[in-house]
Order: structure tokens, then sequence, then C-alpha cells
């Protein structure tokens, strides 16, 4: 009886630990993710597509993503990502039932943090900060984690740390993605936790 309460907690706190979403891309057909919007190629544990400017035209100026479905309403999200040198955006977003929740923008001339509340018309965004020392070297990984506790976002990249508020990001979350505009990216270590 003993052995198998010790098996019961155990497993319990096995699962407790164990992350909401690993992707090593290893499977190019995980069930949570989507690919879209390009020719995504998955190996030696990356996930690498390069823009194609026929698609981003149609798809009204949005380049490749990675969408993960999940859902959650607190997580840490962490990733790693190598943009080339004509990349011009690579974006983060966590997106609710209604919409964008969450967003990190980054840019050539640094990162634009934004918060969707879910009262404005046309589901504007609204800044959060911008930090335009926080820039993604091109042909360089850089990991990004992104911690959402309650109306709290935590951003950390490379060396740069720093935590932004606003009562909309405690919403329940349906979904994160990656994506990105103009030229070839890749990612890897997709990992979501409690």
């Amino acid at each position: 009886m003993k052995a198998l309460l010790f098996l019961l907690t155990a497993t319990a706190a096995f699962a407790a630990d164990a992350p909401l979403l690993k992707d090593d891309f290893s499977d190019p057909k995980l069930e949570q993710r989507r690919a879209s919007r390009g020719d995504w190629k998955f190996a030696d544990n990356t996930a690498t597509c390069t823009q194609d400017d026929e698609l981003y035209k149609k798809n009204k100026d949005h380049g490749p993503i990675l969408f993960y479905d999940l859902a959650y309403t607190d997580a840490a999200i962490r990733f790693a990502v190598k943009p080339d040198a004509a990349n011009k955006t690579l974006v983060f977003t966590a997106n609710g039932a209604e919409g964008h929740i969450f967003r990190i923008v980054f840019s050539a001339t640094g990162a634009s943090i934004r918060a969707f509340p879910p009262d404005e018309k046309d589901h504007k965004s609204i800044a959060l900060g911008t930090e335009p020392t926080l820039k993604l070297k091109p042909g360089e990984w850089t990991n990004v984690s992104v911690e959402l506790r309650g109306p709290k976002a935590t951003v950390k990249a490379g060396e740069f740390t720093q935590t932004y508020e606003h009562a909309s990001i405690a919403r329940a979350k349906t979904n994160l993605s990656v994506g990105f505009s103009f030229g070839t990216v890749s990612v890897k270590n997709v990992m979501v936790e409690n």
C-alpha cells in the first residue's frame, strides 16, 4: 500500500512539473504546432523558413508563423531565434479567444512591448514599453523568455530583462505564436511551463 501511495505521489509530482508544451522540432508534424504562411523546414531540431514575398502579399503583409494551440493563463514560455540580416521584424504573441493579448515586436530599432485591452475599439494595442537596446543580432541565436503571471509579463532576451504590467495580460490564452517578416528565421527549443 505504501509503495502504491508513493508511486501515485511521484506520478502526480512529475505531471505537475511536466511542461505544457515542448517542441524540439524532431517531429515535423507535432499536433499542437501549426506552421503556416511559408515553406517551413524541420531539420537538426530547428524550424527554418524564408519569407515568400508572394505569400506575404496574399496574407495581407503577414509573414511566416509558428502557432501553438495551447490553453493557459500563466506560463513561462522559452524559445531561441536566429534571424538573418534581411529580417525586418520578429513577433511573439500570446492570443486569447477574442484575439491578441500580449506581443513583443523585435526590429532593427529595438523592441516594442504591447498589450491588447479587450475593451479597445478594433482590438487596438497599447504600448507597455519601447526598448531601443533590445535587438536581435543577425546570424546569432538569442534565447527569449516570456513569463506571464497575472497582470505581469517578464521579458528576457540575451542580457535584457524587464517586467511590464497591464490588467489585460491576466486573461486566459488559447495559443501563442512566433512569426516574422522578410528574410530567413530559425527557431528552436520551444518550451512552455506552468
